[in-house]
This record gives structure tokens, sequence and C-alpha cells, in this order.
């Protein structure tokens, strides 16, 4: 029931802020509410607060006893969505499957999958030496075991 009750506060905290969407939500056997959200923009200090206050302002304390914390996704997490793949285009991601480890930058996101790009060094075709080779690949969002943006200063 407690479950249900935050999750449709949670739609209507985002009905109000249409940028930000569930990444996590757990609450455990002693009602510990801990929900994760990005945005499309980022998440703000005050974005937190706000998907906070909707949630302990709508459940009644003097009938729960409960704890409420409210987080962003952290630039490290591991990307889940869709939308979250979209609001990273442009950036470095490391994507692993089961077969190949990939870090290039995302191009594109579709209903199915991602499109990276990357360059590498292999061997020329005649003579000695290595030349730099432009590289791409299509990966399925079924086939992705893990990607990261990779943090880079």
């Amino acid at each position: 029931m407690l479950q249900d009750r935050v999750e449709n506060l949670l739609e209507e905290a985002f009905q109000e802020n249409n940028s930000l969407f569930l990444i996590a939500l757990n609450i455990s056997d002693q009602n510990h509410i801990s929900i994760v959200i990005d945005g499309d923009n980022g998440v703000t200090v005050s974005d937190c607060v706000a998907v906070s206050r909707k949630v302990e302002g709508e459940l009644d304390e003097d009938e729960l006893d409960f704890s409420l914390e409210v987080a962003s996704a952290g630039a490290a997490a591991p990307l889940k969505f869709s939308r979250q793949y979209k609001k990273n285009i442009g950036r470095t991601l490391a994507v692993q499957t089961k077969s190949n480890k990939f870090e290039g930058q995302l191009k594109e996101v579709s209903e199915d999958g991602i499109s990276i790009a990357w360059q590498a060094r292999e061997p020329k075709p005649v003579g000695k030496g290595k030349v730099t080779v432009d590289k791409e690949a299509t990966i399925a969002f079924q086939d992705i075991l893990e990607a990261k943006v990779v943090i880079t200063f």
C-alpha cells in the first residue's frame, strides 16, 4: 500500500516538473523510503527538495512512521533508461556487453539501442606502422550489461 501511495505521489511530482523521472524507488521493511531521480536537464538540489516535499507532505507521519531520502542518480551511476542515454548524446560512454567493451562518443539513441563512435589505431593495410581508423558500433539495449558516462577532467 505504501509503495502504491509513493508511486502515485511521484507521478504527481513528475507531472509538475516533467523533465524529471524516476530511476529507483526502494522502501525497506522499516519504511525507509529511498528515491533516486534524474532529469533531462540534470537534477538540482531544489528538484530533490520539491520531490521530497511532495511525497512527505502527502504522507501522514502520525499515521505512518517513515523516513525519506531523495537523491539524484549521480554522475558515476550506470545508465538504465533510454531517456538517460538521450540526455548524454555527445558524451563519452563506457559500454559493457556480454562479448565486448566499447568506449566512444554516444552519437544516436533509437528505440532499440545506441550508436557510439571512436577512433582506433590499427595496422596499415600495406606496409609497416599503424593508422587511425574511425569506428562505429550499434548496440541493442538488450545487449548492454552496463553503460556509464566517462568523466574526464
